[in-house]
């Protein structure tokens, strides 16, 4: 006697177990893609550009560069702006607005950190400043041309 085992059957049952497994699972939205649509509504001429792995980019007027950030391997949200090298307090205005709406801390809060943190590049301290302030990791750079500013908030915070 040969035996002849019948898998068809088991494979259209694990089938049907997968299918309604991500069935039921809740579709869930990007943290990123999440904070980019909500940064585009609350902050005028703000505007998505475009999504690449788990990085959102923004446009504005006043900014050379504008990204958001999610999952990294030492913070779980990140806020990265680029302008001038000498930017204008409407910069600094947009950057506060835009952290405070992806942090979830007070405008006035994100603003005074970020306008601390650009301006403390300079002779003294060089070209690249990194400070803390309100829970929240902030990393200025300055080049020629452009100055830089980063804002994170740890995985464990």
């Amino acid at each position: 006697m040969i035996f002849k085992p019948h898998f068809r059957g088991a494979i259209l049952v694990a089938a049907a177990i997968t299918g309604l497994v991500t069935l039921a699972s809740p579709a869930r939205a990007d943290r990123c893609d999440d904070s980019a649509k909500e940064l585009a509504n609350q902050v005028d001429r703000l505007k998505v550009n475009f999504r690449a792995a788990n990085v959102v980019y923004l446009t504005h007027p006043l900014a050379k560069e504008l990204s958001v950030a999610c999952r990294g391997d030492k913070y779980s949200i990140e806020l990265y702006a680029k302008g001038d090298r000498k930017p204008k307090p409407e910069f600094y205005a947009l950057v506060g607005s835009m952290a405070a709406i992806v942090f979830t801390v007070t405008k006035d809060d994100t603003t005074t950190g970020a306008t601390r943190c650009l301006k403390r590049m300079g002779l003294l301290r060089g070209d690249k400043v990194a400070m803390r302030y309100r829970r929240l990791n902030m990393e200025c750079t300055r080049t020629k041309t452009d100055a830089s500013i980063v804002i994170t908030r740890g995985k464990d915070e």
